[in-house]
């Protein structure tokens, strides 16, 4: 069988630069053959989005032209796969239409990021639940033979809304555990590419790694700059960093910080504690089921403005403490490492069910 690879378009601040070389690889054991969309997209991101809203709509075009044309010329053959590493793309319903009237049976897999179900998501934000977002949303799924989740939160954030399709009436349970799949992210190349990172010398730096968005609450880490003059605090996304440099900084860093509102994953804080930078994350979200105790605080702290104008002294004292620190920490970033890397950034579950299909 052949697996067709759509993948996302590269943004170099992004994984989705090293998912370009990386998921091939790691899918090699297969026949993978990639489909990639249209390479003259604006390479910017929508203003504290993930991706661009014009042009991640021409690239996955393209792509849906190409996949068409490789049903249309035979070379899209019954059991072959489809691997979309964004479920969120129009494109499944355009495959389930042509895989069912031309009567060539596929299988398809889709890895849910995040949708209009999140309300403190970008979609949910500035979509919410218009009728027509949460129709696409259950039908994108419903084409998907296996949705993959990389967390439990995630799973059950989107079963809030869409509760009857999770519930698959009908279904014997071994069918939902295919139709629903919590599995790592493949990012197994993440240890190796960070290793020359590691060692680097620290300095009393504080991180912010995410998008500036409302719901990653940036006005939350001005503020400590501001009540914590001592340390040097950096929001990555002002420096236009690339993969490399970002890694760098990151290494250089004690604390890479936390106070987001929507977070189905996480990959920064993961990023940190291979380099033995300390991940200071609320206990909520995606957060709670990934890490231990020691690296959490209080989700009360940061869920609103003004919970945390209440709780600030408290949430300084913590960053205090970290930040003194030496090598105390170590042994727990490498345990953490080990822990995340095999749960939560490895894709073994996938590349199980995929497998399955040759027995």
């Amino acid at each position: 069988m052949t697996l067709w690879l759509l993948d996302l378009e590269s943004v170099e601040s992004r994984y989705t630069s090293q998912w370009k070389t990386h998921l091939p690889k790691l899918l090699e054991q297969f026949n993978v053959k990639v489909v990639e969309g249209a390479k003259d997209i604006p390479p910017a991101t929508t203003p504290g989005a993930f991706l661009n809203f014009g042009g991640t709509n021409i690239y996955k075009s393209t792509q849906i032209e190409k996949i068409a044309r490789a049903f249309t010329n035979g070379e899209v053959k019954d059991g072959d796969h489809i691997l979309f590493t964004d479920a969120w793309h129009p494109g499944i319903i355009n495959i389930k239409y042509m895989s069912e009237l031309l009567g060539i049976k596929v299988i398809t897999h889709g890895l849910w990021h995040a949708g209009s179900y999140d309300p403190a998501d970008f979609l949910g934000r500035l979509i919410g639940d218009a009728p027509w977002v949460r129709h696409a949303e259950r039908s994108m799924f419903e084409c998907f033979d296996h949705n993959y989740f990389a967390t439990q939160f995630h799973i059950e954030l989107f079963g809030k809304t869409f509760e009857n399709a999770m519930n698959h009436v009908g279904l014997t349970p071994e069918a939902r555990d295919k139709k629903i799949v919590r599995t790592g992210w493949p990012m197994e190349y993440m240890k190796e590419t960070l290793e020359p990172f590691r060692g680097t010398e620290k300095r009393d730096l504080i991180l912010f790694p995410h998008r500036i968005a409302p719901e990653k609450q940036p006005d939350i880490f001005r503020d400590l700059q501001k009540s914590l003059p001592e340390y040097e605090f950096i929001m990555c996304q002002e420096k236009n960093l690339t993969k490399p440099s970002y890694h760098k900084l990151l290494a250089s860093a004690k604390i890479v910080f936390s106070a987001n509102l929507q977070e189905t994953l996480g990959i920064s804080a993961y990023e940190g504690a291979i380099v033995d930078t300390f991940p200071l994350v609320p206990d909520r979200l995606s957060y709670t089921e990934m890490y231990p105790d020691d690296f959490k605080y209080p989700s009360e702290w940061t869920d609103s403005w003004e919970n945390y104008l209440a709780n600030k002294d408290k949430l300084i004292e913590r960053i205090r403490s970290i930040m003194k620190q030496n090598t105390s920490a170590q042994l727990q970033l490498a345990k953490l490492t080990e822990w995340l890397s095999k749960d939560f950034f490895s894709s073994t579950e996938m590349i199980k069910i995929i497998k399955s299909y040759g027995k």
